[in-house]
């Protein structure tokens, strides 16, 4: 299947123009400022930029971040003159929330453009306004022949590279607004909350890499404000905040949003921590985490403040948005022969099978913020996602992946896929029970890409039990290859309206596919 970008219409790319001319007038706070001063004179600011998260044929939830108390108001139209716009009236935002704020929008048309701004205005003098700060975005198609396109990637500040401003900072978020997808998947590692930012860093062949640094980021972050502060620090990247005003997201978390390689329960030995309960970690991560992202089950009352959710993005296709962190037992060596609570818990379990079974779109992606095969260690003995390097029948965390997969067979639910990062590499893994020592499970993909803005490792080793095939893999031959030495990478899945065909492409920061596959609809396995 050929490649052909969508690009914006004449009135999207112009109401673009204006939303980055405006974002560009707004100038942020100085970095390392901690939050918004009371005493500000003037007018409400939003120099942080917007961001749409969790779209569907119907909603949306818009986000913005104030520099003071400010009340947060939205208008939606077809057009970008916003003549007989709509307004939402959103909430106050204040300290109790870092000055973040999010609206959420109903009723929306399907398979349309919707443009959006948003206005702070005074609590006190409601005349009172700032600059409205403007983005656009597509709702999902009502449609099958409509088609559905969009990106994923993960791992975002990585290792200490930061934002670089010799290299025009995240320039990787430019070049995947101008494909002008319907919408970006984050596969975790949003921050590196346990990554510090130095000044500079000497690279092998002696260049240097310099970083914009912020407080924050001079150390490990332990209280609310350290992590407030990890997740504004990407936002201060001009690439990024121009990608959030034109592309929404689905955003899931992993481990460096808290600490590397935590789980519940865990009590650190690192000097570098004050706090060495890592469920307080976690819980401050989470509210910022809140803060910070339009993820729909953190800001409504039936989401009970879960990441992991059902996006369903038109009859094409329903995005499975997992949480492999905060439910998961103990890392350990993984050889248990009965592990009821695995990488998911029980419970997510349960409710993954039954999503996936009441699912009637064409395409189920089931977005991993951890690989299923490769095997990702944790110290000497330990091991971090599923996979323990024993080739033989499942144990420990596996058994409730082939518990899963044995479900998706039985219950003969069609057109699954696996979408991930983590490991900062990409690669496409087929995993076929001919191969595999279990081997009650359908055929079916892992396609992994990442990192965005972080450093690169060796490829992992793989574990047999599900029988994976690395088809296709990108990697350095050395650990923290820093984004100046290789292109950043990201996934691209391009789902065919007409004939329900999904293709994935594997793409390096460049314009560069590295490697692309087409999955055909209506298949257990494939």
């Amino acid at each position: 299947m050929s490649y052909a970008p969508r690009f914006p219409s004449p009135a999207r790319r112009s109401v673009l123009r204006g939303s980055l001319a405006a974002s560009a007038a707004l100038a942020l706070p100085a970095v390392g400022a901690a939050g918004p001063a009371f005493a500000l004179s003037g007018r409400p600011r939003a120099g942080w930029g917007v961001q749409v998260g969790d779209v569907t044929s119907s909603s949306a939830l818009v986000w913005v971040r104030s520099d003071r108390p400010a009340r947060m108001i939205v208008e939606t139209s077809a057009t970008e003159s916003f003549r007989r716009a709509r307004t939402w009236h959103g909430p106050l935002v204040g300290s109790g929330t870092d000055f973040t704020g999010t609206t959420p929008l109903y009723g929306l048309p399907p398979g349309e453009q919707v443009h959006y701004r948003v206005t702070l205005a005074d609590p006190h003098d409601p005349r009172r306004t700032g600059e409205p700060v403007h983005g656009t975005f597509r709702t999902a198609p009502a449609r099958r022949r409509d088609g559905v396109r969009f990106l994923w990637s993960g791992d975002i500040a990585g290792q200490g590279w930061g934002i670089n401003p010799d290299i025009g900072g995240y320039a990787v978020y430019d070049e995947m607004r101008r494909l002008d997808p319907d919408f970006f998947l984050c596969s975790g590692d949003n921050i590196y909350a346990d990554g510090v930012i130095e000044p500079s860093v000497t690279l092998p062949d002696g260049r240097v890499w310099r970083n914009v640094t912020t407080e924050e980021k001079a150390k490990v972050a332990e209280t609310l404000a350290e992590y407030r502060g990890n997740f504004r620090y990407n936002l201060l990247d001009h690439n990024l905040r121009e990608f959030n005003a034109q592309v929404p997201s689905i955003v899931q978390w992993d481990d460096h949003e808290v600490r590397n390689n935590w789980y519940p329960g865990q009590i650190l030995d690192d000097a570098r921590y004050t706090e060495k309960n890592v469920d307080v970690l976690a819980a401050r991560s989470t509210r910022a985490f809140r803060e910070y992202f339009p993820v729909s089950t953190l800001h409504s009352a039936s989401g009970e403040g879960r990441m992991h959710r059902v996006v369903r993005h038109g009859p094409l296709l329903d995005v499975f948005v997992l949480d492999m962190r905060s439910f998961r037992n103990a890392n350990s060596p993984g050889r248990q022969p009965d592990d009821t609570t695995g990488i998911l818990g029980a419970e997510q379990l349960r409710w993954l099978k039954h999503e996936l079974s009441r699912s009637r779109a064409v395409w189920k992606v089931i977005a991993a913020d951890m690989p299923l095969g490769l095997v990702v260690t944790d110290g000497a003995t330990d091991f971090e996602a599923v996979a323990q390097g024993d080739p033989g029948a499942p144990l420990g965390r596996e058994l409730q992946i082939a518990e899963l997969l044995r479900y998706i067979k039985h219950s003969r639910i069609t057109g699954t896929l696996w979408l991930t990062a983590d490991v900062h590499y990409t690669s496409a893994q087929h995993y076929e029970p001919e191969r595999a020592v279990f081997k009650d499970f359908a055929p079916f993909w892992e396609f992994v890409s990442g990192p965005l803005a972080a450093g690169q490792f060796q490829a992992n080793a793989l574990d047999a039990t599900f029988g994976p095939d690395r088809v296709f893999v990108r990697a350095p031959d050395r650990a923290n290859v820093s984004p100046m030495e290789s292109p950043q990478y990201f996934g691209e899945v391009d789902i065919d309206g007409d004939s329900g065909e999904l293709t994935v492409r594997l793409r390096a920061q460049g314009g560069s596919v590295l490697f692309s596959k087409v999955l055909q609809p209506g298949h257990v396995g494939q």
